[in-house]
């Protein structure tokens, strides 16, 4: 019998401890790896190898422990570094990751386990070239590696290239039929091409294999909501939730879909879990001052009411600082450059600064998409007063000479917006931008409408492309008039809005403007809306003046055009 802490001893213990963790009796693994290093606090083997139980247990933290105690005994071990590796890039330490797969490839190169985790470190820190780059170098030399397959999707989704991500999920799951992360790769692949259906079938195979999979569960629900299914899509979430109480995504996708179905109360709480998502976070303001969530007196008191996410945002929550205002505050707010000209004299804000400009003392401080929630929204106390936007007057008068020096009374003076901004580098809202826009081409049968004179409110050399290609197509393109050029901010939007009698827009920043101005203005709208328009209803309690017209099923843009077409023909007949 070895003598305990002999060299003999420790050995026997360190056999049966692999052994167990082969067998998947991770506890008792562990209990003879700590065994172990009470008897020898250094042991290399056991370090690594508790490591690496922490990792097959999901217990990432405490795995990057171990392998960083490991590797302060013995830092020449490439797959102690590309353990680690993978360990930091299932917490989101992609940086971190990168370097510790650089350092495995530099003591063994060509090593397949450390360049798929550089891989997945590279799309993780937004840089998926790379990332591609090397999951090809990888499956160059080992093309039955199937984690590389499933993981080289990402980076393609990344990249936009959505038919060749699922071609690269088909790879993977042929060498791995039963792969859950490939099932549900292939289904996001299915998403990006607008095919719910099928990714649904994906993730459902995905959830056969691991009935725990939080990332399906979660993505199954937005599936769901691609298919107007929303009782079905909270379902999921809730699954997901209770597998993870603290999936920030799950709980941000949980957020929009009751905000989608009308419950204002539960989603505005459920939408602060955005500060926790990756995307936001970083975005987070933090104040020495703090946060006002409606818990506290206001009277006499400093509120700074700051701007987030997009222009339209802005636009549409700006119109809580007069409720703050009466609560006794003094309201400083602050917005984009583009924004500041056009909210100058916002009703209740006593001082206005634009971001990046040094700020004033204050007392509270609120981000614009906290104030529903601030003022316990529901849809019947929406403060939805109109208009609350107003264009300079002088402005609007020089616009109004100059349309009607160029347009015959007659004619029914429409804008027209057919594509929201562009954010290539953000895979979610890329999608979503994809959705919500077209190409001016397809809105040919709306321009055709007889007795119209349409105006351009489409900024950016794209839309001057696009509309110079369709003029030499399209006669009735010929006659839109494009002033965009002279447009330098959004207050000079709004001078040119004020002297239009309609404005046709996609869900971008122009359609808020409008609807804020109590300007009318007809929403194109996708089948998976923005939560703010939420389902069914062709008005929405935020802009009296707005009317959506909505798609009947995803990407299904000819039956909203159609609908737009027979509209504005009787207005403008009936003008």
């Amino acid at each position: 019998m070895s003598k305990p802490g002999s060299p003999r001893h420790i050995d026997t213990l360190l056999r049966e401890a692999v052994e167990l963790q082969q067998n998947g009796a991770l506890a008792e693994a562990e209990t003879a790896y700590r065994e172990i290093l009470a008897l020898r606090p250094r042991h290399f083997d056991a370090l690594q190898l508790l490591g690496a139980l922490a990792l097959q247990a999901k217990r990432y933290e405490e795995g990057v422990e171990w392998l960083m105690r490991a590797l302060e005994v013995d830092a020449r071990q490439a797959a102690v570094h590309s353990n680690l590796a993978f360990a930091l890039n299932a917490l989101g330490r992609h940086d971190a990751a990168l370097a510790a797969a650089n350092r495995a490839l530099a003591l063994k190169s060509g090593f397949v386990d450390a360049l798929n985790n550089r891989g997945v470190a590279l799309a993780g820190a937004d840089r998926p070239g790379e990332a591609l780059a090397t999951f090809d170098k990888l499956l160059a030399a080992k093309p039955d590696f199937p984690e590389a397959w499933s993981n080289r999707s990402c980076a393609l989704r990344d990249l936009g290239l959505a038919e060749d991500a699922l071609a690269s999920c088909d790879k993977a799951l042929a060498l791995r039929p039963n792969y859950a992360e490939a099932w549900s790769n292939r289904a996001n692949a299915l998403s990006d091409l607008n095919r719910p259906l099928d990714a649904q079938a994906s993730y459902e195979r995905a959830l056969a294999a691991s009935s725990t999979f939080v990332d399906a569960w979660n993505n199954l629900g937005l599936t769901f909501v691609d298919l107007n299914r929303h009782a079905d899509a909270l379902a999921c979430y809730e699954r997901a939730l209770a597998l993870s109480p603290d999936s920030a995504e799950t709980h941000w996708n949980r957020a929009l879909c009751l905000l989608q179905t009308g419950d204002l109360a539960a989603g505005f709480a459920e939408y602060e879990w955005r500060w926790q998502r990756k995307r936001i976070a970083p975005s987070r303001r933090a104040f020495d001052a703090p946060l006002w969530l409606g818990d506290a007196s206001l009277e006499g008191k400093t509120v700074l009411l700051h701007a987030e996410q997009g222009l339209g945002d802005t636009l549409q929550f700006c119109r809580y600082a007069a409720l703050v205002a009466k609560q006794g505050a003094r309201v400083v707010l602050e917005v984009q450059p583009e924004l500041a000209r056009l909210l100058t004299g916002l009703e209740g804000v006593a001082a206005l600064v634009t971001a990046g400009e040094p700020l004033p003392a204050f007392d509270y401080h609120c981000p614009l998409l906290s104030l529903p929630l601030a003022m316990r929204t529901v849809i019947a106390t929406i403060p939805a007063d109109t208009p609350y936007l107003f264009a300079e007057a002088q402005a609007s008068a020089q616009w109004r000479a100059r349309i009607e020096a160029a347009v015959p009374n007659e004619a029914l003076k429409v804008g027209l917006v057919w594509a929201g901004g562009h954010r290539p580098h953000v895979a979610e809202l890329r999608k979503n931008d994809a959705r919500r826009s077209l190409d001016i081409e397809r809105l040919a049968p709306i321009i055709e409408v007889p007795g119209v004179q349409w105006f351009s409110l489409q900024k950016g050399e794209k839309a001057v492309q696009q509309l110079s290609a369709m003029r030499e197509r399209h006669e009735a393109a010929r006659r839109i008039i494009d002033w965009t050029d002279e447009l330098s901010d959004f207050a000079d939007t709004a001078a040119l809005v004020d002297n239009l009698d309609l404005v046709i827009s996609v869900d971008t920043s122009t359609a808020h403007l409008a609807g804020a101005m109590n300007k009318p203005v007809w929403i194109l709208n996708r089948l998976d809306t923005c939560w703010r328009w939420m389902l069914e209803r062709e008005d929405t309690p935020w802009y009296p003046s707005a009317r959506l017209f909505r798609q009947p099923a995803l990407g299904d843009w000819d039956s909203v055009i159609e609908r737009i077409t027979h509209a504005l023909a009787a207005r403008a007949e009936k003008r």
